[in-house]
């Protein structure tokens, strides 16, 4: 398969915050190496250290993004990979030029609970 070539490619980084984060972040590449228009498009980095810091930076995950609609399709991919994730997970999409969104997913320990407790807030009333 022929890769994007960097030169013209957009950029972007993505990172997870959430339990074994470098563990998550390797499985997700996994998952995008599975779609064709991703394979051989990813590499993991570790950030530089930035002023201040102590020790070395979190680790990322570089994706080139070629034309045609890849940027949604990145995004699709993400968040179908989130919705299977059995803990609370982030991912944070940052483009080279600094802007960036994060996608997070968090589950309820207990569904039932939360649902009892939404139901304390808003009573449901039978319909008529």
């Amino acid at each position: 398969m022929e890769t994007v070539d960097e030169k013209s490619a957009t950029m972007v980084e993505l990172s997870v915050h959430g339990p074994s984060g470098d563990q998550l972040l390797r499985t997700l590449r996994a998952w995008l190496g599975h779609n064709d228009a991703f394979r051989g498009q990813t590499e993991l980095r570790r950030r530089p250290i930035a002023e201040g810091d102590m020790g070395g930076g979190l680790d990322v995950l570089v994706v080139a993004l070629g034309s045609g609609g890849a940027a949604t399709l990145l995004v699709q991919s993400v968040s179908t990979w989130l919705n299977q994730r059995r803990s609370d997970v982030t991912v944070t999409i940052r483009a080279t030029d600094g802007r960036e969104v994060s996608i997070s997913v968090t589950r309820a320990s207990d569904p039932l609970a939360v649902m009892r407790e939404a139901e304390r807030l808003v009573p449901l009333q039978p319909h008529e």
